[in-house]
């Protein structure tokens, strides 16, 4: 359990520094997902199921919320 305990202590200085990262990442992650609609069509696997959608809506939460925690 060291090694998760030193993981979590380094995730935290880094994003500390860099606290609009997760939030820009999951911005970037939904405006993919609308660019993959067009190119791939919307009966492709990805796009179905707007995966990059939901991915990006979710990290920019966390990063939000761990933004506001540091």
């Amino acid at each position: 359990m060291k090694w998760l305990s030193k993981l979590i202590d380094r995730a935290s200085t880094f994003f500390a520094h860099r606290k609009g990262l997760l939030p820009m990442l999951g911005i970037l992650l939904v405006i993919l997902n609308y660019i993959l609609l067009f190119v791939l069509g919307p009966y492709n696997i990805i796009t179905g199921t707007h995966l990059f959608l939901h991915l990006g809506v979710i990290v920019a939460i966390f990063g939000f919320m761990l933004a506001w925690a540091l």
